[in-house]
C-alpha cells in the first residue's frame, strides 16, 4: 500500500505507521521544538527502506551548519544508495550531497526545483528556506515561499510554518508590514512556531520598536521555549531590544542565563553568544570570564573552514579570550576555504576577520578599509541584516576611536536615518559629534 506524508508527498517504504511518525517529525521541525532527530533516529533504524526518514535525518544534522554533523549526514544518506526512490526523493538526496560537499548554492537551486514540483513539500521549503538564509539571499528567502503559496491552504498541516517563511522572508526584503502580519497570522495557527516568533521579532528590531519588542516576546515565553531548540536566537533578540535601550544589566542576565546556557548547545547558539557579547564589549562592559567560557565550548564544537560567518563569530570569542593562536588557524583554514565557503571566505570573511582582530588591537584605522570593503557585499557570507548590523557598529566605533570624525559623523547620520527611534543610534551619533535637533 502506498503512504503519503500530511501533505500529500509520496513516501517511499514507508509503512503507515512510519508515515505517522514522520509526520511527527516534521511538525516539531516546522514549530523548531521538540526531538524529530530521535524520530529519525528510531524511523532509519526500524524501516530502512523509508527513504525520506534517512533525508530527513541528514537535513536535521546539515541544517546547523556544523561540520562535524555534516560528515554524520554523509554515513546516512549514503544509505539511500540502494533504495528506489522517486524523483523528489531523489532531489533531496541530491541537495544533500551537494551540502555535504559545501555546494550551498547547487543545494538550494535542486530544492528549488524540487518544490516547483511539489509545492507541498514542506521538507524541501524548510530547507531551502533555511539555505537562502545561510547565502544572505534575501530575494530567494522570499520568492521560494511566495512560489508555492497558492498550493497550501490553512485547511494543510504546516500552513502555519509556510507563514512563518513568508514573514521572514517578507522582512528581509524590507516588507515589514506584511511580514509582520504573516508572522503575526502564523502564531494564531501555531503560538509555538520559534520561527514565525523570530520573524515578527526581526521586524521590531528593524523598525526600532524596542518596547514592543520586549512585550511581544515575552507575552508568551513559554511557547517559544518549551522544548525548542530554536529559543537561544530568540533569546538573544530579546537581548537586542533591552541592549538597545541600554539595559546592560537585563542583557547580562540573559547572556549568563538562557543564551549561555542551552541544554543542547548548538554552532547557531554559540554565534549568538558571540554576536551578543561583541556587542556589549563595544560598549565597554566587562565580561570576565564569559569570553573565555565561550571559547572553551567553539573548541569543542566547531571545525574551523566550513562556513565563513561561523568562522568570523569564533573569532570573536577567541579574540576575547586572548586565544591568539586559534586566529591563525582561522586565517589559515580560510585560505585554505573549498567549494562555495571560498566566496564567502575571500570576499567577505577573511576581510572581516582581520578587521575585528585589528580593532581588536586598537588598530582602528587598519579595520577601518577592511570593514568599509564588505559594507555593501556581506550578504554574500549568510546571516541576517540583525545579525549582519555587528559589521556597521563595530564600523561606527572604530571610526569613533580612531578619530575619523567625518566618517563617524557620516556614519551616525546615515543610521539615524535608517533607525531615527533607536537610542543606540542617537547615542552613536552623540558620541561622533552630532548635535541631534529634538
Amino acid at each position: 500500500m502506498t503512504h503519503h506524508d500530511l501533505q500529500g508527498n509520496h513516501l517511499t517504504g514507508a509503512s503507515a505507521a512510519a508515515a505517522s511518525a514522520y509526520g511527527d517529525a516534521l511538525r516539531q521541525l516546522a514549530i523548531y521544538a521538540g526531538d524529530p532527530l530521535a524520530i529519525a533516529d528510531r524511523l532509519v533504524e526500524d524501516e530502512p527502506g523509508f527513504g525520506m526518514a534517512h533525508v530527513l535525518k541528514a537535513w536535521l544534522f546539515l541544517l546547523g551548519t556544523d561540520a562535524k554533523a555534516a560528515a554524520a549526514a554523509r554515513e546516512v544518506i549514503a544509505k539511500t544508495e540502494a533504495l528506489d526512490l522517486d524523483s523528489r526523493e531523489q532531489g533531496h538526496v541530491a541537495a544533500i550531497n551537494h551540502l555535504i560537499e559545501g555546494r550551498f548554492h547547487a543545494a538550494s537551486r535542486i530544492l528549488e526545483d524540487v518544490a516547483a514540483e511539489n509545492p507541498r513539500d514542506l521538507l524541501a521549503l524548510i530547507a531551502g528556506h533555511q539555505l537562502d538564509f545561510f547565502t544572505g539571499s534575501s530575494q530567494l528567502l522570499r520568492d521560494r515561499i511566495l512560489r508555492a503559496m497558492p498550493a497550501w491552504s490553512n485547511s494543510l498541516p504546516g500552513y502555519h510554518a509556510m507563514l512563518g517563511m513568508r514573514a521572514f522572508g517578507l522582512e528581509e526584503t524590507g516588507d515589514y508590514a506584511g511580514a509582520e502580519a504573516s508572522g503575526r497570522a502564523a502564531l494564531e495557527i501555531e503560538r509555538c512556531d520559534g520561527w514565525a516568533r523570530h520573524a515578527v521579532a526581526h521586524v521590531m528590531e528593524m523598525q526600532s520598536r524596542q518596547d514592543e519588542g520586549i512585550a511581544f516576546m515575552r507575552e508568551d515565553i513559554d511557547g517559544w521555549t518549551a522544548g525548542s531548540f530554536f529559543a537561544v536566537h530568540n533569546w538573544w533578540h530579546l537581548a537586542l531590544y533591552h541592549l538597545e535601550l541600554g539595559q546592560v544589566d537585563e542583557v547580562l542576565k540573559l547572556v549568563d542565563g538562557p543564551i549561555l546556557n542551552a541544554p543542547q548547545e548548538q554552532m547557531l547558539d554559540l554565534v549568538d553568544a558571540s554576536a551578543m557579547l561583541w556587542r556589549l564589549q563595544l560598549r565597554d562592559v566587562d565580561l570576565g570570564r564569559r569570553w573565555t567560557d565561550l571559547a572553551w565550548r567553539y573548541e569543542a564544537l566547531w571545525v574551523p573552514g566550513y562556513y565563513a560567518f561561523n568562522d568570523l563569530h569564533a573569532t570573536m570569542a577567541f579574540l576575547g579570550a586572548g586565544q591568539h593562536d586559534q586566529i591563525e588557524r582561522i586565517i589559515a583554514a580560510q585560505g585554505a576555504a573549498e567549494a562555495d565557503n571560498v566566496m564567502f571566505s575571500q570576499h567577505v570573511g577573511l576581510p572581516l576577520i582581520r578587521a575585528f582582530v585589528a580593532f581588536h588591537e586598537g588598530r582602528y584605522r587598519e579595520a577601518i578599509p577592511l570593514l568599509q570593503s564588505v559594507r555593501g557585499i556581506s550578504a554574500r557570507f549568510g546571516g541576517s541584516h540583525a545579525q549582519r548590523d555587528i559589521i556597521e557598529l563595530t564600523l561606527i566605533e572604530a571610526a569613533i576611536r580612531g578619530g575619523e570624525a567625518e566618517l563617524a559623523q557620516s556614519l551616525g547620520r546615515n543610521r539615524l536615518q535608517t533607525r531615527h527611534d533607536s537610542p543606540l543610534a542617537q547615542l552613536l551619533a552623540r558620541r561622533a559629534g552630532l548635535s541631534l535637533v529634538a
